[in-house]
């Protein structure tokens, strides 16, 4: 493998199968994959985040729709899909400080109990968000040591849905 990729760096046009090329510039997806913008976000699982002023997408992931499909994910467009990075320890046992979670941005309101990434009072969470009355949500902390929180519908902004988690575990 390495002497195959040294014989690209002498012959870039040379093209073989059994190792990834060093540049990725040209990473695009084919029929029946998806590509997932990943941004250059943090959603708080603890104390909360101050969103940055934009979202800039740093690297992306190319994903087969089959993929997805097979683990139920349902989106409402694949270019509503995006990937963030979870940030600390409210959510672990779900999702673990710096893990990837892929979030559908097509979703900006409540559809029932799950995992949200949402503003409230001016900071970025990722939480599970469960409807308590007319007006006030419960955000849970999946993790015992935090505490759950009550928060009144208007103050929450809802940004997307996490449904999947891209988590990196060392073997």
């Amino acid at each position: 493998m390495m002497l195959a990729a040294a014989v690209e760096a002498d012959n870039p046009d040379a093209i073989n199968p059994d190792y990834l090329p060093a540049s990725f510039g040209n990473l695009r997806p084919r029929q029946e994959e998806i590509l997932i913008p990943q941004y250059d976000v943090r959603g708080a699982m603890g104390h909360g985040q101050v969103p940055a002023d934009y979202n800039e997408a740093v690297r992306n992931l190319v994903v087969r729709e089959e993929i997805l499909r097979e683990k139920g994910v349902t989106y409402t467009s694949p270019t509503a899909l995006a990937m963030i990075t979870g940030w600390g320890q409210s959510m672990e046992g779900t999702i673990n400080d710096k893990d990837l979670v892929i979030v559908d941005r097509g979703i900006n309101e409540f559809i029932g109990e799950g995992i949200y990434v949402v503003t409230w009072h001016q900071e970025l969470y990722i939480k599970r968000i469960m409807r308590l009355d007319e007006d006030h949500y419960r955000l849970i902390s999946d993790n015992q040591h935090y505490e759950n929180q009550t928060a009144r519908i208007d103050d929450v902004t809802i940004h997307a849905k996490v449904l999947l988690i891209w988590n990196a575990k060392k073997a």
